[in-house]
């Protein structure tokens, strides 16, 4: 059999296929569709703190939601939030993918260094962050302090909301820098070395070379840092602020978790993560249909 007929070849046992699937077929079923069918039910019912009882609500929980000013408030800092993240993010991470691709000693070194934050979970993120800018026992906290920065996120909302922002940007750098890399890479050097030679310097080389070729990765990347920022973040904002001072940093992702574990409302909680669930498939539905197809790997 030749190397082409055998790739073409069908298997022999039409089970073998569905056997070698099942294992992630019941780990999808499981852990994914299971728990969204469960929250698509909750959420057309009013149930008790205990779940003792239920009453069918049609879609009231959903127009309560829309009609609580906390919930549009809690919406707009998602927003807000997802924007300035993958926008942080995303600069930071191409500036560095710029500066390690232009490195010739010890660049393993440096790449190795920068991949490392990818490897936390966010609420460790989190933590590490919360210890280095605490007001009493965080190194640039106490520092900020002594040099005469009212610094103290724990009361100060928009200083909280920063610090969030910038700890699960930086917990998100490390991905887009793999991409970044990878793209910057993959550019022929005869582009650069021909613009060079007509007289474009490194900053006009960089915008109209490096940048539109890497255009459709940073449009694949910023698709997936809103996806991350909405909704793997939760570890970072419940590890620093818990959504504090005064819900100034509860996003929609931590609001479920507040309403529905801490508030015991679990009719509007399970609205609320049928909401976030359109909303990722509508994410999804995006990156496959618009942007997985222009994406250069």
């Amino acid at each position: 059999m030749t190397p082409a007929s055998a790739a073409q070849a069908p298997f022999s046992n039409k089970l073998l296929p569905l056997l070698l699937l099942l294992p992630q077929l019941l780990v999808t079923l499981v852990f994914f569709y299971w728990p969204s069918v469960q929250a698509v039910q909750q959420s057309l019912y009013i149930e008790d703190p205990f779940g003792l009882s239920s009453e069918f609500a049609g879609l009231a929980n959903f127009t309560a939601l829309f009609k609580d000013a906390r919930y549009v408030d809690a919406f707009l800092r998602s927003l807000f939030f997802s924007a300035a993240v993958s926008a942080l993010s995303l600069s930071l991470s191409l500036l560095l993918a710029v500066c390690a691709d232009r490195v010739v000693r010890g660049a393993t070194t440096y790449k190795t260094l920068l991949l490392l934050p990818y490897a936390i979970a966010p609420a460790l993120a989190g933590v590490t962050w919360m210890f280095v800018v605490h007001p009493s026992i965080g190194i640039i906290g106490r520092a900020l302090i002594a040099m005469g920065v009212e610094w103290n996120y724990l009361l100060n909302g928009n200083q909280a909301m920063g610090l969030v922002i910038f700890a699960a940007a930086w917990k998100q750098i490390s991905y887009n820098f793999i991409f970044f890399l990878a793209g910057l890479q993959s550019i022929p050097h005869s582009l650069m070395e021909a613009a060079a030679i007509d007289g474009a310097g490194p900053g006009k080389r960089f915008r109209d070379i490096v940048f539109p070729l890497l255009s459709p990765t940073a449009f694949f990347l910023l698709v997936v840092n809103i996806v991350y920022a909405f909704f793997e973040t939760f570890g970072v904002i419940h590890a620093v602020t818990s959504g504090g001072p005064s819900k100034s940093t509860e996003i929609l992702v931590y609001k479920v978790y507040s309403d529905g574990v801490v508030g015991l409302d679990i009719g509007g909680s399970a609205a609320q993560s049928v909401i976030l669930m359109v909303i990722v498939i509508g994410l999804t539905f995006v990156q496959f249909r618009y942007v997985e197809r222009k994406v250069h790997y």
